[in-house]
């Protein structure tokens, strides 16, 4: 973990800090998390952060430590400071996440005391700073091994040091706690006593080192708690924008009941930005409450496996789990709130070969049945994933069915990484190197949190997978789909057509129900026994293992400069009929794209042609001894 550390009496005693405090920090931010802040961002740096140190020193605490723009462990959102000493009474490690805001004046939006307006600021409604901070807390102690007592040793304050009560008085109608208190200027005795019982006036250095340097327990994995989830209480803690868009669905179900309003929402983020989390978390917190919610994909394994570990001996609990072209005969609003996961697979019809007769001569856009079918249908996508010609899932398009339908439409961007070890860096080099966003190829500089190398062959990829997997981390293998797919026969073994030299392997299998030791092709990327076949993008979307190998086939090679698609390489019957070339160039890079970003620790990359290998190769850098990290 990274930040940007000071001692509170260095940083209010320099004058010359104070003037470089700004361009030292955003210097910082740029070298670790390639982010490059912008003149408000530095300027509240230089306003803010000299007020935080002044209050410290007049409190007789000098010698706290301030990390300032700490980063959450496995996310790239950066906390403002975390205050790092001495408690005064046990002498423990003592800590404090501190929000803070420059703001004078603040009110409730529209009577919701979980979001507020600030004049002036653009971007609507925001998270109210208690709930911001609450959640930094809550996880900061669930993934740094090194707090030993997190109920104990962290605290957490909103700070908002330019605001007098009166024109911020709002904000006080939310309950606090020790993870979530609220300070003013017109309160800063209060500040100060506070920290005066939090810290001793001793050096924080040691506290900060530790807290620093403390390991990260390994995240929980989706699939693994969607079952409390579910049915008993919330098991993941939602940052920033997550918290956004979570209450921003829960404000437009109250205001559909209040004013008989319909409202869409629509939740955009990349792969690994919580959009699979929150949509667990609505689900649970709705079905509590007693209303009518369902979950929906498009995507056949993640709705099996949702059924399968979600509704674990509960047919109650499986029936919550649908597909978007179960809606044919939905009648409007039958639901309270319908959750679209994995929107972007939306397809133009819901028509399929098994539909009634009767049903195919009045089928709709299979969007305008998931909108009608709720008083507020809630969309989560990412139009990178669009992997198979027909899908249709893109913000405009939803936002120009609703609008037809006249309702209102809120949209949240999610911008936080919380798959690949929460690396915006690996993020950004997969983008660039796929040519998704502009700017080309870049060499991978590397990230603490998260690992990414090239394999010399697949026989060492799966090594090398294989001791993660022995070490007790999740693993799979998955790759472009360019070798032909043979029939799968009940109780007879997969047949090896990945075949790469001397090393074969079978593809994940077609059919619903095991064989030899090979899960059901909905449980590939779940259950045990799915690392010995390769995984295709169907059965590896919307799903994260700790480590990731990734097989690019000849479907996309290296020639003159770039990175260029072969379509005539590709072996997936759906690309070799519909889509025009233009079409099937964007489907294979968004494939990739979906394939190199399942892994939350590291990935590992072979390409079967030898020069987009040695092209790999110099971006990545030469391997040096195992790429798997794994405890001593």
């Amino acid at each position: 973990m990274t930040a940007f550390r000071r001692s509170a009496s260095s940083l209010a005693s320099s004058s010359s800090l104070e003037e470089e405090l700004g361009d030292l920090i955003a210097e910082h931010v740029r070298h670790t998390f390639r982010h490059s802040p912008g003149p408000a961002e530095i300027r509240s740096w230089n306003r803010s952060l000299p007020k935080l140190a002044t209050d410290l020193v007049d409190a007789g605490l000098g010698d706290v430590e301030m990390l300032i723009e700490y980063k959450v462990p496995l996310t790239d959102k950066r906390v403002d400071v975390v205050l790092s000493g001495q408690h005064p009474k046990t002498g423990e490690d003592s800590y404090v996440v501190v929000e803070l805001k420059q703001w004078s004046e603040a009110e409730l939006w529209e009577e919701n005391p979980s979001m507020v307006l600030v004049p002036n600021q653009p971007g609507g409604p925001k998270l109210h700073p208690v709930l911001q901070v609450r959640a930094y807390c809550e996880h900061i102690s669930d993934f740094v091994a090194s707090l030993s007592d997190a109920d104990k040793q962290l605290r957490g304050v909103a700070y908002l040091h330019n605001a007098y009560e009166p024109a911020v008085r709002d904000l006080f109608e939310l309950p606090q706690d020790d993870r979530g208190s609220l300070f003013t200027s017109q309160n800063r005795g209060e500040f100060q006593t506070f920290l005066r019982s939090r810290f001793a006036p001793e050096s924080g250095a040691a506290a900060g080192d530790r807290l620093l340097s403390g390991k990260i327990r390994p995240s929980r994995q989706l699939m693994k708690v969607a079952s409390e989830e579910v049915k008993e209480r919330p098991r993941f803690t939602l940052l920033d924008e997550q918290q956004v868009a979570f209450r921003t669905v829960l404000h437009a179900v109250n205001r559909a009941h209040e004013q008989n309003q319909k409202t869409a929402v629509i939740i955009s983020g990349g792969p690994g930005s919580g959009k699979s989390v929150i949509a667990l978390s609505l689900l649970g917190e709705l079905s509590r409450q007693g209303l009518g919610t369902l979950h929906a994909t498009g995507s056949r394994a993640f709705t099996q496996t949702m059924r399968r570990v979600a509704g674990w001996r509960s047919e109650r609990t499986k029936s919550l789990f649908k597909y978007f072209h179960q809606f044919m005969e939905t009648r409007p609003n039958e639901f309270d709130v319908l959750i679209c996961d994995e929107a972007h697979r939306i397809r133009e019809k819901s028509v399929h070969r098994f539909t009634r007769k009767d049903l195919r001569a009045v089928s709709r856009p299979q969007v305008d049945e998931l909108l009608a079918a709720a008083r507020v249908p809630v969309f989560f996508l990412d139009e990178h994933q669009v992997v198979r010609p027909g899908e249709m899932g893109t913000v405009e398009t939803i936002r120009e069915h609703a609008h037809r339908q006249g309702m209102l439409v809120h949209k949240v961007e999610l911008d936080g990484q919380f798959r690949c070890g929460g690396s915006a860096k690996y993020e950004e080099w997969v983008l660039r190197l796929l040519g998704l966003v502009p700017g080309g190829p870049i060499p991978w500089e590397g990230d603490e949190d998260f690992t990414l190398a090239s394999a010399s062959a697949p026989s060492d990829m799966e090594d090398e997978l294989r001791r993660a997997i022995d070490a007790g981390y999740s693993a799979r293998m998955s790759a472009g789909y360019c070798w032909p797919w043979s029939k799968a026969e009940k109780d007879q073994p997969l047949k090896d057509d990945v075949r790469i030299g001397d090393w074969t392997r079978p593809w994940n299998s077609r059919l619903d129900q095991w064989t030899f030791g090979a899960p059901p092709s909905a449980l590939w990327a779940t259950e045990e026994g799915g690392f010995d076949q390769v995984g295709c993008v169907y059965t590896a979307q919307g799903f994260e293992y700790d480590w990731s190998g990734v097989i690019i086939g000849p479907d996309l090679v290296f020639r003159n400069g770039h990175l260029v698609v072969d379509r005539s390489a590709s072996r997936d019957p759906v690309l070799q009929k519909k889509p025009t070339e233009e079409e099937a160039e964007v489907l294979i890079r968004n494939t990739y794209k979906v394939l190199m970003t399942r892994g939350m620790r590291g990935t590992l990359l072979f390409s079967t042609d030898p020069e987009t290998q040695e092209f790999l190769n110099g971006l990545i850098g030469p391997s040096r001894g195992s790429a798997v990290r794994t405890p001593a």
